[in-house]
């Protein structure tokens, strides 16, 4: 992406970037674009004990770096906060009432109190996912682990508002599928397990999705940057064909589909649990 374009034309870091590409295999990891920590160990700048660690936490490196960037910027806007916006507060109000809206039409008065949530999912990942974009960044969204953590998150808050909302004995009643008769009392040994095996396979969904649809980004972007590299390698040329670059705008465009995914589903979960008499 917009790494590797910019790594290509760093001669000094070209034949890192080939090794980067090229010799991972298959049963390691999913081939990556070399985040500024590779490049710093490289050039000698990072200490071996240093770079192992720092390799090891890569994905809690940058998800933590994400979270900081996004409490400094709010903390500094919260701070400077005025009656008539500068720059910054008036971004953020326009981000936080596109929010608003969005979460209005699927909860609708509810939004304002799960607004924070599924707008803070959405902007976590949609940073996370872009990470990639930027040289010498990395995606945590490219590790299971990360995609898996932010799935039980929804998956936990949605069944503590079901508990919350409707009460111990309804929500259990709404795993059983409502029973009012009868035939549907005989079918709740069939229906519970049921209903308990599609929550538990929602986080599941979501973890998947957002995690193969990110490393494939990343991979197939890894594998134009290798491609370019290799094309012109016959006249040992320093820099090769920016193959990648037509994937940036798509890898964008994905990124933000998939946070919005991951965003819409987590308030349909949430709205799924909520008193139905309540939304029409």
């Amino acid at each position: 992406m917009i790494s590797g374009f910019v790594n290509l034309i760093i001669i000094k870091w070209i034949p890192f970037l080939t090794v980067a590409v090229s010799n991972q295999s298959p049963e390691e990891k999913a081939p990556h674009l070399p985040s500024f920590i590779s490049l710093l160990h490289e050039v000698g700048l990072l200490p071996p004990n240093v770079y192992h660690f720092a390799e090891t936490w890569i994905n809690v490196i940058f998800a933590f770096l994400t979270g900081l960037i996004f409490v400094l910027f709010s903390l500094r806007v919260y701070v400077k906060r005025k009656m008539i916006p500068d720059k910054g507060q008036n971004f953020l109000e326009i981000l936080v009432e596109w929010m608003y809206n969005f979460v209005y039409s699927i909860l609708g008065d509810d939004a304002k109190r799960y607004t924070p949530f599924v707008g803070t999912l959405f902007f976590y990942i949609l940073m996370n996912n872009l990470w990639g974009l930027i040289p010498g960044g990395h995606s945590p969204s490219t590790s299971i682990n990360t995609t898996v953590a932010l799935a039980i998150l929804v998956f936990l808050y949605a069944q503590y508002t079901g508990v919350r909302r409707l009460g111990i004995v309804r929500y259990l009643d709404h795993f059983a599928g409502e029973p009012r008769s009868i035939i549907t009392w005989c079918l709740v040994p069939l229906l519970f397990p049921i209903h308990i095996i599609g929550e538990l396979a929602k986080p599941f969904s979501l973890a998947v999705r957002l995690f193969g649809n990110v490393t494939g980004e990343d991979v197939l972007v890894s594998a134009f940057v290798g491609l370019g590299l290799t094309a012109l390698s016959f006249i040992h040329s320093p820099v090769g064909l920016p193959l990648n670059v037509p994937f940036i705008f798509l890898s964008m465009l994905l990124s933000t589909i998939q946070a919005l995914i991951f965003a819409v589903l987590a308030a349909v979960y949430l709205f799924l649990m909520l008193p139905h008499e309540e939304h029409h």
